[in-house]
């Protein structure tokens, strides 16, 4: 299981990347293992304004469908639109070409609230 240092964590199982003032979001290594193999991903909150901890969109796996949380205050400004016809791709690249929206960040002290990658793995028990 990977935990990449340099990206920031939530307890509700989420990445984000920071690059200037964008944001870069994904689930885990850890959230993809558990949800199993994922069929479909749902984000309706193109251009829209999504405050930190709010439902930004949702991912379904073969037995369940889980909600995904926003890390942080941001308007989403993109959706990897790769997973509209290969969802797979977030259990196989989580942290990669498996990321699923960006953001344009509204407030960065945000992060501060936000876990370490080693952090991370001890809340998981890795």
């Amino acid at each position: 299981m990977q935990f990449p240092e340099g990206l920031y964590y939530t307890k509700d199982h989420e990445w984000i990347k920071v690059e200037g003032d964008t944001g870069t979001i994904g689930i885990t290594d850890f959230a993809q293992s558990e949800l199993g193999d994922i069929v479909y991903v749902e984000v309706d909150t193109m251009d829209e304004s999504v405050a930190q901890d709010d439902v930004f969109g949702t991912v379904e796996a073969v037995k369940t469908v889980s909600e995904l949380f926003m890390p942080i205050s941001g308007t989403v400004t993109a959706f990897n639109e790769d997973l509209e016809d290969s969802p797979e791709t977030v259990n196989e690249d989580p942290y990669g070409a498996g990321w699923l929206i960006r953001i344009t960040i509204e407030d960065a002290s945000q992060l501060d609230g936000l876990l370490s990658a080693s952090d991370y793995a001890e809340m998981v028990g890795k």
